[in-house]
C-alpha cells in the first residue's frame, strides 16, 4: 500500500471515530485530527490546523495539553481537562517511537466525560441523601412508637436502657397488642450492637416443617425445591445483632432443643450441612402465654425456660394506664393525619368515649381504630357516631345521643333559628317515642298540650315513632 493509500485510511479512521483522536509531531504540531470532536474546545478547525499543542495551551484551549505532556515525558499520560465550554474530558496520549527509539509522534484520544460527571455527582448526592435518611429512619426507629406518660411505663424504658448495655437474654411479657416488638427494637437500639442486624422472628407464622430450614439455613441440595447455593438462615443474619423471637411459646419443641443449643455452645449446622458455625447474638424474646404453665404441660422446655427468662418485662396492658391513652390518641391523629395529607379532629365526646375504652386490642387496636375513623368520616370533625357500634351502649336515645345531636347542630348550623327548629323537633320525637298521648307529651316537655299538638303539625311528617 502507497504512503498516500495509508494516510488516507489514516485520516478516514481518525475522522469516523467517535472519540477526538489528535496525531503531533515531535514538535507538537497537529498533523491529523477529527474536527468533528473539537466543539468541546469552542474553537472552529481553522483555529488549530497547523498549530503546535503549546500554542493551544498557551491561549489556554488545552488546559492541560496532554501532548505536551507526553513529548516532555515520553511515556503515556491520562488526564482529566477542563475546557472553556465548561466540558470535562478524558484525555489518554501514547508516544510513537521509530526503530531507534526516537519520539517521532503523539497519539491523543479525548473523551467527553461531562454527562457522565453530572451522573457522578448526582449518584453521590443521591448517596448522601439516602445516608441522610437513613440516619433518620434510624434516628425515628430510636423514638419509634414509645409514646408514654405512665409511671410504670417510665419505669420499664429506664430498665430496658439498663439492661441494654449487656448481653443478658430479655423476655417481654404482656398481652397482644401492647408493643413488645417496639420495646425489643428499642433494646437493640439501645445497645453496642445498634449497627448490625435486628432481625425478628415471628415463631407462630413460620410452618413447622420449615421451621429448621428457616432458622438455620441449609446446604446446597439439602432437600428438593432448596435454593442452589443454599440459604442463610435467620440465626445466621441476626450475627453479631440481635435476635428478637416473638411469639416465642409457639417454637416446635425440636426446635426448642436446638435454640437451647445454640444458646450454650454459640454453634450451629444448616440443614444438610456438617460445617459448625460460630454465632454471636443478643436473645431477645416475647410472648403472651404463660409459659410455667406450659412448662408443667410439657410443652416447653423447662432448661429452656430458664435460660431465655433471665429478664423478664411485663409490659401492663392499655387499660391499665390510662394516663397513657390520651396521649397515644392525641400521636397517632398527627401521624395519620401526616400521612393521609388531612386535618381531621375528634369532637370532645369522641374523645371521651375512647378515653373510657377498656381498649382489649392495646396500642395497636387503638392505632388501627384511628387510622380507620380519619379515612372513612367525611367531616373535619369526627363524632361519636362514627365510632364502631361496641363503643356504645345498646339504643339510640340515651344522653350520648343527646349530646351527639346538638353537637352536630352547633357545627352543621350556624343560623340560630335553624338551629332552634332541630333542637325542637329532636325533643318533639324523643317524647313521642316516650309517652302515648300528647298529654303526656305536654307534661314531659313542660309546655301546653295544644302547643304540642300545634308544633307537631308543624313538623309534620318529621317527628314520627
Amino acid at each position: 500500500m502507497s504512503d498516500n493509500n495509508v494516510k488516507r485510511v489514516l485520516e478516514s479512521i481518525i475522522s469516523t471515530s467517535n472519540n477526538n483522536i489528535t496525531v503531533t509531531d515531535e514538535k507538537g504540531f497537529i498533523l491529523f485530527t477529527n474536527p468533528n470532536h473539537w466543539w468541546i474546545y469552542g474553537i472552529e478547525p481553522d483555529h488549530y490546523l497547523g498549530k503546535s499543542v503549546y500554542q493551544l495551551e498557551t491561549e489556554g484551549i488545552l488546559s492541560p495539553s496532554i501532548s505536551a505532556m507526553v513529548l516532555k515525558e515520553k511515556t503515556p499520560v491520562q488526564i482529566m481537562q477542563h475546557t472553556k465550554t465548561g466540558k470535562i474530558v478524558m484525555s489518554t496520549a501514547y508516544p510513537i517511537f521509530d526503530a531507534d527509539g526516537e519520539l517521532i509522534r503523539v497519539v491523543s484520544y479525548t473523551q467527553d466525560q461531562t454527562e457522565i460527571r453530572k451522573l457522578q455527582d448526582q449518584y453521590g448526592q443521591l448517596e448522601k441523601k439516602i445516608q441522610e435518611y437513613q440516619s433518620e429512619v434510624e434516628e425515628l426507629r430510636e423514638q419509634e412508637e414509645l409514646i408514654y406518660r405512665s409511671k410504670e411505663m417510665h419505669q420499664i424504658v429506664k430498665t430496658i436502657l439498663r439492661v441494654a448495655k449487656t448481653d443478658a437474654n430479655v423476655m417481654l411479657l404482656g398481652e397482644s397488642g401492647v408493643g413488645k416488638s417496639v420495646f425489643a427494637r428499642r433494646l437493640h437500639n439501645q445497645s453496642y450492637r445498634s449497627k448490625a442486624p435486628f432481625v425478628e422472628v415471628n415463631c407462630s407464622t413460620i410452618p413447622k416443617s420449615l421451621f429448621e430450614s428457616e432458622m438455620f439455613g441449609y446446604e446446597a441440595g439439602s432437600f428438593t425445591g432448596a435454593q442452589k447455593h443454599g440459604k442463610q438462615g435467620l440465626v445466621e443474619q441476626a450475627d453479631n445483632g440481635t435476635l428478637f423471637l416473638d411469639e416465642i411459646g409457639e417454637l416446635p419443641l425440636d426446635m426448642q432443643v436446638k435454640l437451647l443449643n445454640v444458646l450454650q455452645e454459640k454453634t450451629f449446622k444448616r440443614v444438610g450441612g456438617k460445617k459448625e458455625h460460630r454465632i454471636d447474638f443478643r436473645l431477645v424474646t416475647a410472648t403472651n402465654q404463660n409459659l410455667e404453665e406450659m412448662v408443667e404441660t410439657g410443652v416447653f422446655r423447662l432448661d429452656l425456660y430458664y435460660r431465655l427468662n433471665v429478664i423478664p418485662i411485663l409490659i401492663p396492658p392499655l387499660r391499665e394506664r390510662k394516663e397513657d391513652i390520651a396521649i397515644l390518641i392525641n400521636h397517632n391523629l398527627e401521624i395519620i393525619n401526616k400521612k393521609y395529607n388531612t386535618n381531621k379532629k375528634l369532637h370532645p365526646s369522641t374523645y371521651e368515649i375512647l378515653i373510657q375504652h377498656k381498649w382489649s386490642g392495646n396500642v395497636r387496636e387503638l392505632e388501627n381504630l384511628i387510622e380507620r375513623l380519619i379515612l372513612t368520616s367525611e367531616d373535619s370533625v369526627i363524632f361519636p357516631g362514627f365510632l364502631p357500634s361496641h363503643f356504645h351502649g345498646q339504643g339510640s336515645l340515651d344522653n350520648k345521643d343527646d349530646t351527639l345531636m346538638f353537637d352536630q347542630v352547633l357545627v352543621d348550623d350556624s343560623n340560630l333559628k335553624t338551629a332552634l327548629e332541630q333542637v325542637e323537633r329532636w325533643m318533639l320525637m324523643k317524647a313521642r317515642k316516650q309517652c302515648k298521648s300528647t298529654y303526656e307529651m305536654a307534661k314531659l316537655l313542660g309546655i301546653s298540650q295544644p302547643s304540642v299538638v300545634r308544633k307537631m303539625k308543624k313538623y309534620q311528617g318529621q317527628v314520627h315513632q
